[in-house]
């Protein structure tokens, strides 16, 4: 355990964010198989189908190009809803998930149009409020 604390500590700033990013991505991975899973409960089910579309999702909330703000989302949102359906389901649940993330993982990356449909209203909702209070 200790040598595992020295050689974490002795990682650079850019093998911990990569470390970091990976184990995000797995654990979205892991959200796709808590929505296939038959114990998983709706209310999980459909926090998790959102943090995995918006995961998927060709557009963001925030664009990537605006420059800090455009992480946040990647960096805040998505680790905040994962950690809330871990806190939902029971821990046979995620540990099977997990296993099967590991052992069988989806093939293909689809892209998620429903989340960027409902990313792109929200925005035309924001500019179209926007345009009514300046008006």
């Amino acid at each position: 355990m200790e040598e595992e604390k020295i050689k974490e500590s002795q990682l650079t700033l850019n093998q911990r964010l990569k470390q970091w990013a990976r184990k995000l991505k797995n654990e979205i991975v892991t959200m796709y198989f808590v929505i296939k899973h038959p114990e998983t409960p709706l209310y999980a089910k459909v926090l998790a189908a959102i943090i995995v579309g918006y995961a998927l999702s060709p557009i963001d909330l925030i664009p990537d190009f605006v420059p800090i703000l455009g992480w946040v989302d990647d960096v805040i949102l998505l680790p905040l809803g994962i950690a809330l359906v871990i806190k939902m389901i029971l821990a046979k649940i995620l540990e099977a998930c997990r296993e099967e993330a590991t052992t069988n993982p989806p093939t293909i990356k689809p892209k998620i149009w429903v989340a960027a449909y409902v990313v792109v209203m929200l925005w035309f909702m924001i500019l179209y409020s926007l345009y009514e209070w300046f008006k």
